[in-house]
C-alpha cells in the first residue's frame, strides 16, 4: 500500500513538472527525462531548472532587495557618491542626487542636480524637477518656482503629474493659495500612488478645508484597504502625513 502512494505521489509530481517544463517553454525532452527515468528524471529537473527559476522570481528578487536596504541603507548611496566622484557624468551625479534625497540630504542632492545640469543637460526635466523638488525640501521656493517655470516651457517632458505636484508645494510655500490649489489638486487626479493625494489633503487642511480635507482622507483609506502589500506600507506613510496635518 505505502509504495502504490509513492508511486501515485511520484507521478503527481512528475505530471506537475512536465506542466512546468511546457508553460515555462523548455524543450519537450525534459518532460522524457522526467517521465522514463524514475526517480532521477524529476530530482534532476528541480535541482536544475525548478530550484534555480523559483530564485530568479519576482518575489524572491524583492525581498533581496528588502533585506539589502535593511542590512546597509547607505550602500546605493555609497556605490552613487563613488562613481560621481571617479566619473562625474550627468548619469552619475543624477544618481547620487537620487540616493541622497532618499537619505534626506537635500542640500548635498540640491548641489549634485545642479552640476549634472550643465551645457547638453541644461534642459533636462528630470534634473530640474529633481532640483526643484529639492529646493522645496530646503525652504527655497521661490528658487524652485524659477526652475519649475523653466521645466513647464516642455509641454512633452516637462507638464507632468510630479511637476503639478512640486508647483503646488512651492506656490504653497509662497503664499500663491489660489494657484497651489489648481496644482495639487491636477497633481492628485493624475499622479499614481497616494502622495500628491496625502500632500493635497494636507494642504486643505491647513487651509481650515477640514470637511475637504476629512472626505479625502476617507477615500484614501478606501484605496489602501484595496492596494497589494507591496504598496501599502508607502501608502500609508502619506495617509499618516495627511492625517497629522487635519490632527494639527
Amino acid at each position: 500500500m505505502t509504495m502504490l502512494l509513492l508511486a501515485i505521489l511520484l507521478g503527481a509530481v512528475s505530471v506537475a513538472l512536465c506542466v512546468h517544463a511546457i508553460r515555462s517553454g523548455r524543450d519537450f525532452f525534459w518532460c522524457t527525462i522526467i517521465l522514463l527515468f524514475q526517480p532521477l528524471g524529476p530530482i534532476i529537473y528541480i535541482v536544475g531548472i525548478l530550484i534555480p527559476d523559483l530564485l530568479k522570481g519576482p518575489k524572491v528578487q524583492q525581498w533581496r532587495s528588502r533585506s539589502k536596504e535593511r542590512l546597509d541603507p547607505q550602500k546605493d548611496y555609497r556605490e552613487a557618491r563613488a562613481a560621481s566622484e571617479l566619473t562625474p557624468t550627468a548619469g552619475n551625479l543624477s544618481r547620487l542626487a537620487e540616493q541622497a534625497s532618499l537619505l534626506g540630504r537635500h542640500d548635498e542632492a540640491e548641489a549634485a542636480y545642479g552640476q549634472a545640469a550643465q551645457g547638453i543637460h541644461a534642459d533636462d526635466p528630470v534634473l530640474l524637477l529633481g532640483r526643484a523638488v529639492a529646493l522645496i525640501e530646503l525652504s527655497r521656493p521661490a528658487e524652485a518656482l524659477a526652475l519649475l517655470e523653466r521645466l513647464g516651457e516642455n509641454e512633452d517632458k516637462g507638464r507632468t503629474p510630479a511637476a503639478a505636484l512640486a508647483l503646488g508645494r512651492a506656490h504653497e510655500a509662497l503664499g500663491h493659495v489660489d494657484t497651489a490649489d489648481t496644482a495639487y489638486q491636477w497633481a492628485a487626479i493624475h499622479m499614481p500612488g497616494l502622495e500628491a493625494l496625502g500632500r493635497y489633503v494636507a494642504f486643505m487642511a491647513r487651509q481650515g478645508r477640514t470637511d475637504e480635507a476629512q472626505e479625502a482622507l476617507a477615500d484614501m483609506d478606501q484605496r489602501i484597504a484595496g492596494t497589494n502589500a507591496h504598496f501599502r506600507k508607502e501608502a500609508q506613510a502619506w495617509r499618516d502625513l495627511a492625517a497629522a496635518a487635519l490632527r494639527a
